[in-house]
């Protein structure tokens, strides 16, 4: 085929380059040689790519691109720079419009989708690589959805959060060493009131420990209540009357009832059967100590033992009063009357005098788990003097604890967790003073006879009168020839009733309201528990709960409040 010759420049319709000069047809805009345009862009182009180019206008004002005999009309070509710009831009405007108008994935180089399992119990799916990315197919394809299943362990279930123990039995302060001093035949108001004769005990000790008001005796009687205090035990007539002669209680068999909590029968009377549970048998079953520590133990007659002391059974009491140069009576000893006691081996070694007392405490390791303090009736706030013209009551009882609770504060036993407990067995049961309430639903004690039901008083209402009758029966008129006189009959005062004392459920059958005092790291000094009810059966249960004890006798018994954080209401002082 014969090539095209151009046409030489300055035939008809051809003009030049002015750039390298090549010959240029009528309608070429673009020379083929060097590239270079024969005049601007037109208007709209320059404006769209941002030129600002202004078009040159021929002889007759109109721009070249729009002159007649133009093939291309309003719509030149751009050069190739320009052209190639305005491709790109609407590919991009394209694509941009596509993304919002078709699915995610539109082709094969889409991004990949992963689905995500948990694991199962079979094997688990092979993993699918993702293909290589190739060049697109000249050919429009369907797209095709990678979908890549991936393994991934389950997190591990976190272990559950440790349920905290509840404690089954309140939290007790760590005491090891009980020091129970118990005094004699005094009520809450004569002892600890304002007008107490025992101002070291009422104001001085009080500043230094815990006093509970609402604190009472169980039954009439020192000994009786002695008892109740280390046994659980209820009183009987001879333990009301402080056992003059000592024999053993009758029948003394245990109560089948299970109300009655492991009570002797027996009304007559008072030394317990070895098989009676008490506070010192519980104690020395596991693995603690104790010791009574009775002033005047050793000041019996010549060749009468010096520790243990008590009567032959079946013998009139003759340390039953003090004597002479001996003021221990045996009813202030209450382990006299337990044959799980005085039978063992131990007794003299364990019921002792109270000159023993500082040796013992004078090491933590010495001081018995429990020490039971008796004052001699010099010394014990018994109104009777125990000799002539020798102090007596409260004052003698304020000077002989001046002398004692310091002695015990001081020593390594009482440092070493120890309690002081100071309490009285009764209040008086006659004169005055007078008390017999009780607290804390006390049981009916079955070897006391049935109580007495309290006599009333009944007032009859007065009769309706009529007009003019004065509301009085005149006397009989006399018979005649009767010369006896009818006397008045006899006019009853009217009845009054005291107000029970605070805490008290009942008038009689008990011990009357007489206060208890702890001294202790483990409560707040000079503080005063007026609001909770107790009595000798609480601080037996109290003790017992100290030492994981059992409960003894009534000191199991349902209406028997011990002591917890309400009582022991402060952490102890390190050092």
């Amino acid at each position: 085929m014969d090539q095209l010759e151009p046409s030489p420049p300055g035939a008809p319709g051809v003009s030049a380059c002015s750039v390298c000069a090549a010959p240029l047809a009528s309608d070429q805009r673009y020379c083929v040689t060097c590239g270079e345009r024969r005049g601007p862009l037109p208007a709209s182009v320059a404006a769209m790519l941002g030129l600002g180019v202004t078009p040159e206008l021929d002889a007759d004002g109109i721009a070249p691109d729009h002159a007649a005999g133009s093939w291309l009309g309003i719509a030149s070509v751009p050069g190739p720079p320009a052209a190639a710009i305005a491709v790109m831009a609407i590919l991009a405007f394209g694509v941009l419009i596509g993304s919002v108008v078709s699915p995610p994935a539109e082709s094969a180089t889409g991004p990949t989708l992963i689905a995500v399992s948990p694991p199962a119990a079979s094997a688990p799916s092979p993993v699918v690589e993702p293909p290589t990315t190739s060049a697109p197919a000249a050919s429009t394809a369907a797209p095709v959805q990678q979908t890549v299943t991936q393994t991934i362990a389950a997190p591990a279930t976190p272990p559950a959060a440790p349920v905290p123990e509840v404690p089954a039995t309140p939290q007790l302060p760590p005491i090891k060493h009980v020091f129970l001093i118990v005094l004699s035949e005094h009520g809450y108001d004569a002892a600890f009131g304002p007008n107490s004769q025992a101002p070291y005990l009422a104001s001085t000790l009080t500043k230094q420990g815990e006093l509970l008001t609402n604190y009472y005796g169980v039954a009439q009687g020192g000994l009786a209540n002695a008892i109740a205090l280390v046994s659980g035990q209820g009183p009987n007539p001879d333990t009301v009357a402080n056992c003059p002669t000592y024999g053993d209680i009758t029948p003394g068999k245990p109560d089948q009832d299970p109300q009655q909590s492991g009570q002797v029968l027996g009304s007559s009377g008072c030394v317990y059967p070895p098989a009676a549970i008490t506070l010192p048998d519980e104690l020395l079953a596991n693995g603690n100590t104790w010791k009574a520590y009775v002033e005047d133990m050793g000041n019996g007659p010549a060749g009468q033992p010096t520790t243990c002391r008590h009567p032959a059974l079946g013998t009139t009491d003759e340390n039953h009063d003090p004597r002479p140069g001996d003021a221990y009576v045996t009813w202030r000893n209450p382990f006299a009357y337990f044959h799980s006691i005085v039978d063992a081996p131990t007794c003299a070694d364990t019921v002792v005098g109270l000159d023993r007392l500082d040796s013992d405490i004078g090491s933590a390791t010495s001081t018995p788990s429990l020490s039971y303090i008796v004052p001699n009736r010099c010394h014990d706030a018994a109104e009777a003097p125990c000799a002539p013209d020798a102090p007596a009551g409260l004052p003698a009882a304020d000077a002989f604890l001046k002398t004692l609770v310091p002695r015990i504060m001081s020593s390594p036993g009482y440092k070493d967790g120890g309690m002081i407990a100071i309490t009285f067995d009764a209040a008086p049961h006659d004169g005055p003073a007078a008390d017999s309430s009780a607290c804390c639903a006390e049981p009916a004690y079955p070897n006391l006879p049935a109580a007495t039901p309290a006599t009333t008083t009944q007032t009859t209402p007065a009769t309706a009168t009529t007009p003019g009758d004065t509301g009085t029966t005149p006397a009989p008129a006399p018979t005649p020839g009767d010369t006896s006189t009818t006397p008045a009959p006899a006019t009853t005062p009217p009845a009054t009733t005291s107000p029970l004392p605070p805490g008290a459920d009942s008038a009689t059958g008990g011990g009357g309201r007489v206060g208890l005092l702890l001294i202790t790291p483990f409560v707040k000094a000079g503080t005063v528990n007026s609001i909770s009810t107790y009595n000798h059966f609480s601080l037996l249960r109290s003790i017992e709960d100290l030492f994981a004890l059992q409960p003894t006798g009534y000191a199991g018994y349902p209406g028997v409040l011990a002591f917890d954080s309400v009582i022991y209401n402060a952490a102890a002082k390190s050092g």
